[in-house]
């Protein structure tokens, strides 16, 4: 995710596709951090970078420069490798990056109009297509190579997506999600799901990938408008038990999926539940999410990941079980902190949220100097 205020001391920020690392870029360069421990892992003082993106756990980086500098034009590619401190190729191209997405398999690059496609082993260029304007770079990428998909805004006028087979190299389908044009997207990393928010920021929409264009899932943030800045599903083989929003209120959302499905689910059992389309009974589940107000200071664009969502089950002393979700919430905010969450909620929904972790990224030291 690349910053658009000037005025932020974090350019971008991008988590790893497990969320098990993340990097930032400042005007200074880039930093890449464990978010288990917090620990610095590399660093890079070369100049400006706009877009810093990982590939796993590897010594592979995509990054980008900001144009503050001539060597770090923003039209430069740069595929990096930490171990080295060296690049290993580069490709340039007519106008500026303003996305960079990678998979074992592919290599995404989105120009303001354009669209890139390489197989990532021996950069051969697999397809390219035409785009709407995109120029604050809104995407989003799932990198599994059973459902690797790209969400592209598919209209500048209203929230439509356009969902492309990254593997397959064809358009998969287009959705139309909002009335509104879209401010944030995001896919499972399995590819099975989609959520979107658009610039009104009160409705968030998901949708099967498979049956994109005939079932979703509504729930509303609150009635004001607010800029939703991102989104982000919980780890999961199936459907993610809970997805977290983050918006210029300075608050986090975090709506319960997995409730939801077992909800329509035993409406559908019934005769009643049967008869009322999804479009209606989106309206009862507007109301399942929990809010933490004051997270972050409000304005300040953040950048939020579910790490980790496990179930623990208690007996209590009737021999009685009751479960409870604990959610591992992850957040960078554009002024330089890091912050992780711990979210709880039992069966009779009630939740608690507790801050484990803040830290300064800006000030962060290596425990030895790697590449400074």
């Amino acid at each position: 995710m690349a910053n658009q205020s000037s005025a932020s001391p974090i350019l971008c920020a991008s988590f790893n596709q497990d969320n098990s690392c993340f990097a930032i870029g400042t005007r200074d360069g880039f930093k890449i951090f464990d978010s288990s421990t917090g620990k610095l892992c590399y660093e890079k003082a070369i100049g400006a970078f706009s877009l810093v993106e990982m590939l796993f756990n590897s010594s592979l980086l995509a990054i980008v420069g900001a144009g503050e500098q001539p060597s770090l034009s923003p039209r430069r590619l740069c595929l990096f490798n930490t171990v080295t401190g060296a690049a290993l190729r580069e490709l340039n191209f007519l106008t500026s990056i303003v996305a960079v997405r990678m998979s074992r398999k592919r290599l995404v690059v989105i120009l303001q109009d354009k669209a890139y496609i390489y197989d990532l082993n021996s950069l051969a260029i697999l397809d390219t297509f035409d785009i709407v304007p995109n120029i604050k770079g809104l995407c989003a990428f799932s990198p599994s190579l059973d459902g690797c998909y790209l969400a592209l805004p598919a209209s500048t006028t209203k929230g439509s997506v356009l969902v492309y087979n990254v593997m397959e190299l064809h358009s998969h389908c287009e959705i139309d999600a909002h009335r509104s044009p879209l401010a944030a997207i995001v896919l499972s990393s399995n590819g099975m799901y989609i959520a979107t928010a658009s610039e009104q920021g009160t409705i968030i929409r998901v949708h099967m990938v498979s049956q994109a264009t005939k079932q979703s899932y509504s729930f509303r943030r609150g009635m004001s408008p607010s800029t939703i800045y991102t989104l982000s599903f919980g780890p999961s083989m199936h459907l993610p038990d809970i997805l977290v929003a983050t918006s210029s209120s300075g608050s986090v959302h975090v709506f319960r999926l997995g409730f939801i499905l077992n909800q329509r689910s035993l409406r559908s059992s019934n005769l009643l539940g049967s008869l009322i389309p999804d479009s209606i009974n989106d309206a009862f589940e507007a109301d399942h999410h929990h809010v933490l107000h004051n997270a972050v200071p409000a304005g300040v664009k953040s950048y939020v990941v579910i790490r980790s969502v496990d179930k623990v089950v208690s007996t209590s002393i009737t021999q009685s079980q009751a479960s409870t979700s604990r959610a591992c919430i992850s957040i960078i905010t554009y002024n330089g902190y890091f912050q992780e969450y711990s979210l709880s909620i039992n069966d009779t929904n009630e939740a608690s949220w507790g801050l484990e972790r803040e830290f300064n990224l800006l000030t962060a030291i290596p425990d030895k100097l790697t590449d400074a």
